[in-house]
């Protein structure tokens, strides 16, 4: 059993990522300040460094705390029950658009803020970001196999080149959607998946 001490140490560190995590989603990376977080978070300086030696450090962990729980999420979600995979992937495409919109995210939409920022200022970063992404496609990529296997969807590639295309497809298109302040590239985004996954309109 976990000590109060334990338990006081876990909840001041997830505090700070998550107090990160929700102002770099809407921000970026760079804008975004220690004094920022640690005022939002309500902590002092040193228990930043407790927990994180850098910046940059701390960028990784957060990425890291923030892939682990969107895959826990996509793995919930591509095993509801009463649906076929079909459902299930174009469910997570819904659910998909709904978090990744040019609204207030609330810190839901960090992968598509900072890929392209991070990924040319810290290493650490960009790898996290890559073991992320790549969690997201074989996952996709094995829903979209056992889709195929029951006759919900057709592909004509194979499935991991179709998983690498649609989720490249959305993540163009979020940003896209943040230019543009619309939604509407998401619904060529859906109409795209459906043609490529051969499902009737």
């Amino acid at each position: 059993m976990k000590s109060a001490n334990t338990s006081q140490t876990a909840d001041v560190r997830d505090n700070i990522l998550a107090t990160g995590q929700r102002l770099m989603a809407v921000k970026g990376f760079s804008a975004v300040g220690l004094n920022e977080i640690l005022a939002e978070a309500r902590v002092p300086k040193g228990s930043f460094y407790h927990y994180f030696g850098s910046k940059d450090a701390f960028g990784e962990a957060m990425l890291e705390e923030y892939f682990h729980a969107y895959l826990l999420d996509l793995d919930a979600a591509l095993a509801k029950p009463g649906m076929t995979m079909a459902e299930r992937v174009m469910s997570y495409w819904s659910g998909w658009q709904q978090t990744q919109s040019f609204y207030d995210c609330q810190g839901k939409c960090l992968a598509v803020k900072m890929a392209a920022e991070v990924a040319d200022l810290s290493e650490a970063m960009r790898l996290s970001i890559k073991r992320g992404t790549s969690g997201i496609i074989s996952r996709l990529a094995r829903a979209i196999e056992l889709g195929v296997a029951e006759g919900s969807m057709a592909i004509d590639a194979d499935a991991d080149g179709t998983a690498n295309s649609l989720y490249q497809l959305w993540l163009g298109t979020s940003v896209m959607v943040k230019i543009a302040r619309d939604t509407q590239p998401f619904d060529m985004a859906t109409t795209t998946t459906r043609q490529i996954l051969h499902l009737p309109h």
